[in-house]
């Protein structure tokens, strides 16, 4: 990565979603085949532009408060830019670009035409009234306004950024605008005529388990009955147990910044009454720690992975960097074979390498003729794309002044992730230096039969993004 001359130890957690991306082309073939493709990386690692703003804003006590408030319109080579809001107190410009970049190829993963940006700010909403929390959004979007448009940016939310808090930002943007740009920004209510679309809250989570179900049929295996350990409780988490509760898979586990709430056995899991309890907690911005129920365990400052004994598959969906590599010896031990991401970035890059690993050396064995265990590992720009393609085809529904039934919106969704899935792996076969020998490309040419090596869906996913927006940019004159 030294030919490209970037910086590094400045911005972490940007450096670290880079470096992934470089290394996995540099490491396939991909500049062996288009050595011009390389002039691109010095142009695309850098944000078209970076949006720093002050908000202020005036507490129930009538004090004068200031957060900082940030967007990174990162790139536009496919669309208009595209990407959440955060509201967190850990929120800085580093991870702002690294989810920003993230998002370039995440969009371009769906096959829709939208770009990547993010933004955010460092307000935190916890301990915040009702009445705060839309003062600080009305004088957020009086900056924001100014740049976001339904072709040109259209933020959605993330942590901290909910329906509530998407409903403030829209009314202040009409306001300001004077104007009903219904596109401007998407995850708005289906209610009253509000043009949200169905299925956007669940999106992020329904389409990491349709992923899942791909790499499962891929290994010949039912999701039914399968052991999952599932991390976070916010939006993505609980959307994901509920579709793995009503595919009849076991919800083991689920968390907070505070800690893990466990199951004791079992044969008594959560339940959908149980997701519905937590999601009822988590508007009021309560802990799972408040739950009282003799069938979990809470398990303070701590995340579930090293606490369960068997595992069948790990859903880290909480937060960047959750998983490392001392996780991911624990989680094998209890015999995970599949861990998918519903978080961004939600594995540390050391947890990457261990995981990369021990897919090559289950490959190895199906070339012995003795497989082994697998661990398949998908990255959170493939398993987590859900979201950013609802937002997406919300945006189609606004432009058509239409609103689809629940049902098509669902289907466009589980086809979008079926694709992602096998461009990941078609891709990844074709560049890998990897002699993968019995590699099927594309679950739809699997039949039960066939015992397959497996490709890497983190080299996958990162080309089929890249070639995509590195392609369109040279087209646009980006780089030559």
């Amino acid at each position: 990565m030294s030919e490209f001359n970037l910086s590094h130890g400045i911005e972490p957690e940007f450096e670290q979603a880079r470096d992934e991306i470089i290394k996995s082309l540099t490491e396939s073939t991909v500049f062996e085949k288009n050595p011009d493709l390389k002039k691109c990386i010095p142009v695309i690692v850098e944000p078209e532009r970076v949006i720093s703003f002050r908000v202020t804003w005036e507490d129930d006590q009538g004090n004068c408060r200031v957060n900082r408030g940030y967007r990174v319109q990162f790139n536009s080579a496919i669309g208009p830019y595209k990407g959440g809001l955060r509201f967190h107190p850990s929120v800085n410009l580093s991870i702002l670009k690294f989810l920003g970049f993230e998002q370039i190829f995440k969009n371009a993963l769906t096959g829709l035409p939208i770009g990547g940006g993010k933004g955010g700010s460092d307000f935190d909403p916890h301990g915040k009234s009702d009445n705060e929390i839309r003062r600080f959004c009305q004088a957020f979007m009086t900056e924001l306004h100014r740049h976001i448009g339904a072709d040109i940016d259209v933020p959605a939310g993330d942590i901290g950024v909910g329906g509530r808090e998407v409903g403030f930002l829209y009314g202040a943007y009409k306001r300001l605008q004077q104007k009903r740009d219904f596109g401007v920004l998407t995850g708005k209510d289906t209610r009253f005529g509000l043009n949200g679309s169905f299925i956007r809250p669940e999106a992020t989570g329904y389409g990491l388990i349709y992923f899942v179900q791909n790499m499962l049929t891929y290994l010949n295996k039912d999701i039914k009955g399968k052991y999952c350990a599932v991390s976070g409780s916010g939006n993505v988490a609980q959307f994901a147990a509920q579709k793995l509760i009503n595919l009849g898979a076991v919800v083991l586990s689920l968390s907070d910044s505070r800690g893990a709430l466990i199951v004791k056995d079992p044969s008594k899991p959560f339940t959908n009454e149980d997701i519905a309890v937590i999601a009822d907690l988590k508007v009021r911005k309560g802990s799972l720690e408040e739950i009282k129920d003799d069938r979990f365990t809470w398990l303070p400052g701590e995340r579930p992975w090293k606490h369960l004994p068997k595992v069948d598959i790990a859903l880290p969906c909480a937060t960047q960097n959750e998983n490392d590599a001392n996780d991911v010896e624990a989680l094998v031990k209890a015999g995970c074979f599949l861990i998918a991401e519903g978080s961004n970035m939600g594995s540390t890059d050391a947890a990457v390498q261990k995981m990369e690993a021990l897919r090559v050396a289950y490959n190895e064995s199906v070339k012995s003729g003795n497989p082994v265990a697998p661990l398949w590992y998908a990255p959170g720009k493939a398993s987590n794309a859900g979201g950013v393609a609802v937002s997406a085809l919300e945006m189609a529904q606004n432009s058509q002044r239409m609103t689809w039934a629940p049902e098509r919106v669902d289907q466009e969704l589980n086809n979008i992730m079926t694709n992602i899935f096998n461009e990941s792996v078609d891709n990844s076969a074709t560049y890998t230096h990897e002699d993968l020998g019995s590699v099927v490309k594309s679950s739809a040419q699997k039949t039960d039969a066939t015992v397959s090596a497996l490709p890497s869906l983190v080299q996958g996913a990162n080309i089929t993004g890249f070639l995509k927006v590195a392609n369109a940019m040279k087209i646009h004159g980006d780089w030559w």
